[in-house]
């Protein structure tokens, strides 16, 4: 199971447990799931709107699966990250902080979603 705390200055902080190993829950579905208000349009990593911040809160500095294509054009084109910051986090295997809702597949690992 991982705790994932969802952070808005909008709302309440609030934290729910996510069940691991489906590889199938994105970050999008677990909030909506449990009514937690993450804006989004397309659900499909196109637009952006899901934008979220994304940080450990245990030792594992996992942080979800790796970024998709996806995330990875809208990310730079939001200026975000860059392609080298993308390479040197591919080589040095780290997350990224940066992620979109409806892309971010969840692990076993607690972690702070801030939107």
């Amino acid at each position: 199971m991982a705790n994932i705390t969802f952070s808005s200055p909008d709302y309440k902080d609030k934290t729910v447990y996510a069940t691991a190993g489906s590889h199938t829950e994105t970050i999008l579905k677990i909030a909506k799931t449990n009514q937690i208000p993450i804006d989004f349009s397309c659900g499909d990593g196109e637009c952006a709107t899901c934008l979220i911040k994304v940080s450990p809160l245990s030792d594992k500095a996992r942080m979800g699966g790796p970024l998709t294509e996806k995330e990875k054009t809208v990310l730079v084109q939001l200026g975000k990250l860059t392609k080298p910051e993308i390479e040197q986090m591919l080589v040095d295997d780290l997350p990224s902080p940066w992620r979109l809702a409806c892309q971010m597949i969840v692990r076993d690992e607690d972690i702070l979603v801030e939107y």
